[in-house]
């Protein structure tokens, strides 16, 4: 079931714990992904391709809200499980703090990937997996892909 790749932070642990005793590398992201698209799924299948197991921070509709007024258009538990129903993700882990930095904390990634839009410098949590010996990526964007694009459209009747 798809709704199991849905974790809370206390369930991670132990599947972290597994995922790392089969010598499996560790890639976490973050975001929002309010109107999964092309842009997303191209984003989070390149960044899986990156290591064995892939963990991905889902802002909570609070969150959302906070970064993004007026959104999300979908709920939390309508995002997370058409994530979890992707292939290459393997847990959708929600966050309703500001960054991801606690979340980053816990999982302690091997890889730390976000898009091409970002710096290194300029990815929350990059110290983290720098200082312990992991890698901060980023991976190229697809143009003219985004939710905000896509709303804009929707709302201009395009």
């Amino acid at each position: 079931m798809t709704a199991d790749k849905i974790l809370t932070p206390a369930q991670l642990p132990a599947t972290l714990a597994a995922w790392r005793a089969a010598g499996e590398r560790i890639v976490f992201t973050n975001g929002c992904f309010d109107l999964l698209h092309l842009g997303h799924v191209d984003y989070l299948e390149k960044a899986r391709a990156l290591g064995d197991r892939l963990v991905v921070g889902l802002n909570t509709d609070a969150s959302v809200s906070v970064l993004k007024p007026g959104r999300p258009l979908q709920d939390e538990t309508s995002r997370g499980r058409i994530l979890a129903a992707l292939a290459f993700v393997d847990a959708v882990v929600l966050f309703g703090e500001p960054t991801p930095l606690q979340l980053i904390e816990q999982v302690q990634p091997d890889i730390l990937v976000k898009g091409d839009d970002y710096s290194i410098d300029g990815i929350v949590g990059h110290e983290i997996v720098l200082n312990r010996g992991g890698q901060v990526l980023t991976v190229p964007l697809v143009a003219g892909y985004s939710t905000s694009s896509i709303v804009a459209k929707a709302r201009a009747g395009a």
